[in-house]
């Protein structure tokens, strides 16, 4: 592909497992209408996907958030820039992720939303980079189970770049790319570097 870049998930791959977590969801909340919650921006691209391959009557609401004071990091601490638009209490809540890795922020944003009492409350990421775990969390539904790698594509993004792209690839030199932050934009410009279905693991 690049030598800055390898594929990991091909856009084939991602949407036959967001089709299949669809189906898992589906019948987990049979009977049921879900609220389906995710944090401003990286999740909105599987959000969108995820949302069609549910059989099931639904709402969708949206948080932003962002690391809050010193040590936030290390701690997981946000401070809510956007809250939701309507109140959960009651509610079958599943907080969509994009990616999750140490846990901490996801953990921390869940305590938020458990003290407005919803019925129950769930995880979906696509995502998981179980490797860096630190905060102990019951990720109920996961699409890939994520080297521990700077991915970008499928709505993650480097500086806001790449979050169209409908694959996912895993950057070798993220000091490179941060240097230059339109190094992989041949990307997006060209259709005919986009990998071949079966080009990538799935992890």
């Amino acid at each position: 592909m690049t030598d800055l870049a390898t594929v990991l998930y091909t856009e084939e791959d991602i949407q036959r497992r967001v089709r299949e977590l669809g189906r898992e969801i589906t019948e987990a909340y049979r009977g049921r209408s879900p609220v389906l919650v995710s944090v401003l921006k990286g999740g909105v691209v599987f959000l969108a996907d995820l949302i069609r391959a549910i059989d099931l009557p639904l709402r969708v609401d949206f948080m932003s958030i962002s690391r809050y004071g010193p040590g936030s990091h290390a701690t997981g601490v946000v401070r809510v820039l956007k809250d939701l638009d309507h109140d959960i209490g009651g509610d079958d809540v599943l907080v969509v992720e994009d990616i999750i890795d140490t846990g901490l922020t996801l953990s921390y944003l869940l305590s938020i939303l458990e003290a407005r009492e919803p019925a129950s409350i769930q995880v979906c990421t696509l995502l998981d980079k179980s490797v860096r775990r630190i905060a102990p969390l019951d990720v109920r539904f996961t699409g890939f189970d994520c080297p521990d790698r700077f991915v970008v594509g499928y709505g993650l993004d480097s500086g806001e770049r790449y979050r169209n792209l409908p694959y996912i690839v895993a950057v070798s030199d993220q000091g490179r790319l941060s240097r230059d932050p339109g190094a992989l934009e041949e990307l997006v410009r060209n259709p005919e570097l986009r990998p071949a279905a079966g080009t990538a693991p799935t992890g």
